[in-house]
C-alpha cells in the first residue's frame, strides 16, 4: 500500500465549514497535504502513516468538531485495509460491497436491459442518503476507486446542513413536524429500475415489509445540527395528499442539491473517501457503461440509539 500526501494548498475541498473549528480542521489539511513533515514524511511505514490518519479523522468524526467529508488521493487501499480502516469509525452494515458494471469473468455490463446490477448502478445516480430505508440508518462509507471511466462517473455530496440553515423561515416552520416513509422498493420502481426481491445484487433493503417513517429535519446525533432528510428514497408524508408529498419532497431535493452546496469528485484509481451519511447525501453521475467502472463501498453501521426509525 502506497500513501501518497494530498496537496490541498490548491484545491477546493468538498466541505462546508460553518459551524467547525476551523482550527482543527485547518490543522488536518496541513497534515495530510505533507506540510508537517513530523507526521507523515517522518513516519516509518505505510501502516503508521494511515494509522495517522486514521487516528485525526477518527478524532474529527468522533466530536463536534466534525469532519463531514475527507477525500485522500492515490491512496490504493487493499480491500483489506479499506475494512479496517471503516471499522475504525463502528462496525460495518454488512461486507465490503463492490458497486461495478465488470463482472467476476472480466466482461463489462453494458447498459443491458434488465439486468439487475445495471437497475442498481443507475438508481444509485438519484441523490440519497445510504440505508434510510432500513430500521438503522448507516452513520458513514468508506468508498474507493479503482477502475474509473475515461470521462463521467463522478461521485456528488451534498451538505443536508447547510441546506437546512438555507431555507427560509416558512419553509422550516412547515416541514418541522413532517416525517416521510423510505424505501428502496420505492425509489427503484419510481425511477424504472424496479429489481426482483431475490436478486443476488439488487435485493438489499428491497424486502422491507414496514418502511421506516423518518422526520424531514434529522438533529445530527454529534454536532447538534439540523439537516434536511430527504432524497429519492423518501415518499409519503403522513398527512398530505400522495402528490403534495412528492411534489414537497422534489422541491426540498431540488433546493438542497445547489452551489455552493455540492461537490462532485472525478475519480482516479487509488482515490478514497470517507464521509458521514447523516450529514450528507450523495449520487453517481452517469458515464458510458461500454467502460468499466469499479469500486468498493463500507458502509458504517448507525448507532441504533440515534439512527434508528420504526415504522408507523
Amino acid at each position: 500500500m502506497r500513501i501518497t500526501p494530498l496537496d490541498v494548498r490548491n484545491h477546493v475541498f468538498p466541505r462546508r465549514m460553518n459551524g467547525y473549528d476551523r482550527e482543527e480542521v485547518d490543522t488536518f489539511l496541513r497534515m495530510v497535504s505533507g506540510d508537517y513533515e513530523t507526521t507523515l514524511r517522518e513516519l516509518q511505514s505505510a501502516r503508521e502513516k494511515i494509522g495517522q490518519l486514521e487516528q485525526r479523522v477518527s478524532e474529527l468524526l468522533g466530536n463536534e468538531r466534525l469532519l463531514q467529508e475527507t477525500l485522500t488521493t492515490a491512496q490504493h487501499l487493499s480491500n483489506d485495509d479499506q475494512v479496517t480502516f471503516a471499522k475504525r469509525f463502528g462496525a460495518l452494515e454488512f461486507g465490503l460491497a463492490p458497486l461495478s458494471n465488470v463482472r467476476a469473468d472480466g466482461s463489462v455490463r453494458s447498459d443491458e436491459a434488465g439486468d439487475e446490477v445495471v437497475k442498481v448502478l443507475k438508481g444509485n445516480m438519484g441523490w440519497h442518503c445510504d440505508s434510510t430505508y432500513m430500521p438503522v440508518q448507516a452513520k458513514g462509507a468508506v468508498f474507493t476507486a479503482h477502475v474509473v471511466p475515461t470521462s463521467g462517473g463522478e461521485t456528488g455530496w451534498a451538505d443536508m446542513c447547510a441546506a437546512y440553515d438555507a431555507l427560509d423561515p416558512r419553509m422550516k416552520t412547515r416541514i418541522e413536524n413532517l416525517s416521510a416513509y423510505h424505501s428502496v422498493k420505492y425509489s427503484q420502481a419510481k425511477a424504472g429500475l424496479a429489481t426482483g426481491d431475490g436478486a443476488d445484487y439488487g435485493g438489499y433493503g428491497s424486502t422491507v415489509k414496514e418502511p421506516p417513517l423518518r422526520p424531514l429535519v434529522k438533529v445530527h446525533p454529534e454536532t447538534g445540527r439540523r439537516a434536511l432528510m430527504v432524497g429519492r428514497h423518501a415518499f409519503g408524508i403522513p398527512g398530505l395528499p400522495p402528490d403534495e408529498s412528492e411534489r414537497l419532497l422534489d422541491e426540498l431535493v431540488e433546493f438542497a442539491c445547489q452551489p455552493p452546496r455540492v461537490y462532485h469528485h472525478k475519480w482516479a484509481p487509488g482515490d478514497a473517501v470517507v464521509w458521514d451519511n447523516r450529514a450528507l447525501m450523495h449520487r453517481a453521475r452517469p458515464w458510458d457503461m461500454r467502460e468499466p467502472r469499479v469500486m468498493y463501498h463500507a458502509r458504517i453501521a448507525g448507532d441504533p440509539r440515534s439512527e434508528f426509525a420504526a415504522h408507523a
